[in-house]
């Protein structure tokens, strides 16, 4: 059945809205990551005990990580039942909620332990609102492109996210470089605050958007699936898995942007703050421009190739990059950061939106993207605080904390081998068991 022209010059809408809305959305998350790792081991932790207040602090920042599956259940549910346009409007509002009130929390000094109590629980709220969050602007993006173009629509969800990364990083920039007095009292505060202008923002942006044409046809013709995740699990497992798998890649992710910020900044190498905080803005920078090129690549080529090259290419860059910093050259720094993050991560950062998407009819595809990413995104969220324990006593070991970044990106690289191409295949027939034969009709309701 062809797709309805009342959506036309809706791609680049969606698009646009996919950029904007997680830009916003990722600033909130990640400017948590900066201040996990420079502020809050001495504001919500024991300062008595540096070591053990730093691994306490990084682990918080996995809580997220650990709550996003939970979401991922429910708001995947809920996408495949009322729509992609609605879930996407509501984590907006759910991240700035959240990260506004992490501004205005108690420190240690003024109310004790429930401070990183508080501190928790407004992380877990962040971790159920990015659950949905990247599922719904790719299901969006992917429903709304054109066949031949889906990697390049789908990837600006992920352009989105480093922008995010970038603003977030850009922030914290002046903010590190404060007196240690103002930073530690109430400079550290002002980037959750300005997340009230993130909602409002999002909110505008997102509410105008279209339902996609393929979720409403779904939903004018079969009716909306009443059970997703039954369905999920029926016919869709072992792409549930390779999801699982893939996801694993953003490992990659957080071991750059909070254990290796905080392994330079650290007695042991003693790097700048605010230089360190230089290179994560320039790598996000150069990823801005490489997702695109990447995911156009994939329309071309095919999505397992450029997957593979991320996954496979990250386990090596990011074992020099960490060298670079053991040595104390920060030129060496910059350059491999920029090489490992900003060109060869965003390899499969660029071209997992439509990759996953693609292995997903459009009944459960949000359940399938939300709940297969989380799962494995909740590792890649731990995996801070596992490089912390791997990385010794002293934090220093760089190279044991290589080799467990490089063991996680094997499961992304096996997901991919084992996976079809899609890249080649109609819109109307992703997700079906064999090409150019549709699975069984699931019990539907209107």
């Amino acid at each position: 059945m062809s797709v309805p022209d009342t959506h036309a010059g809706q791609p680049r809408k969606a698009a646009t809205a996919a950029w904007i809305g997680s830009a916003l959305e990722y600033y909130d998350f990640f400017i948590y990551g900066s201040a996990a790792a420079l502020i809050f081991p001495e504001v919500f932790f024991d300062e008595s005990d540096p070591a053990t207040a730093t691994l306490l602090s990084l682990a918080t920042f996995g809580v997220a990580y650990a709550a996003r599956p939970v979401g991922a259940l429910f708001l995947g549910h809920f996408g495949d039942r009322v729509g992609r346009k609605k879930i996407m409007v509501f984590t907006l509002i759910l991240m700035g909620i959240s990260t506004f009130l992490i501004g205005c929390l108690p420190t240690r000094d003024q109310v004790g332990t429930l401070a990183p109590v508080l501190l928790v629980l407004c992380r877990v709220l962040q971790g159920i609102s990015a659950a949905g969050e990247q599922a719904s602007a790719n299901s969006m993006t992917l429903e709304h492109a054109p066949p031949h173009r889906r990697g390049f629509f789908t990837s600006f969800t992920l352009s989105g996210t480093q922008g995010g990364q970038l603003l977030a990083t850009l922030v914290f920039i002046p903010i590190a470089a404060l007196p240690e007095e103002q930073l530690m009292s109430w400079g550290w505060r002002v980037p959750f605050w300005m997340s009230v202008a993130v909602a409002v923002v999002g909110y505008v942006i997102r509410r105008k958007l279209d339902e996609t044409p393929a979720f409403e046809q779904q939903a004018a013709t079969e009716g909306v699936v009443k059970l997703p995740l039954a369905v999920l699990l029926r016919e869709h497992w072992a792409d549930v898995l390779r999801v699982i798998g893939g996801a694993l890649v953003a490992s990659v992710s957080t071991i750059f942007t909070v254990w290796a910020l905080s392994y330079a900044t650290s007695d042991s190498v003693g790097m700048d703050k605010s230089s360190m905080l230089w290179v994560g803005a320039l790598a996000n920078l150069v990823a801005l421009g490489a997702i695109p090129l990447w995911a156009t690549l994939s329309d071309r080529i095919g999505r397992r190739p450029v997957f593979l090259v991320g996954a496979a290419g990250s386990a090596v860059t990011m074992f020099l990059y960490l060298w670079a910093i053991s040595a104390g050259s920060y030129p060496l720094t910059m350059l491999l950061g920029i090489v490992a993050f900003g060109v060869v991560y965003s390899a499969a950062n660029g071209v997992w939106p439509s990759f996953y998407g693609e292995m997903f009819s459009t009944r459960v595809r949000l359940s399938g993207m939300a709940i297969g990413t989380q799962i494995g995104f909740a590792v890649a969220g731990f995996a801070v605080t596992f490089a912390a324990q791997i990385a010794g006593p002293d934090g220093d070991d760089w190279s044991a904390v290589a080799l467990f970044t490089a063991a996680l990106c094997v499961p992304p690289v096996v997901a991919a081998l084992s996976a079809r191409e899609t890249a080649k295949v109609p819109t109307e027939q992703l997700g079906e068991r064999t090409v150019g034969q549709a699975a069984q009709p699931a019990k539907v309701t209107a």
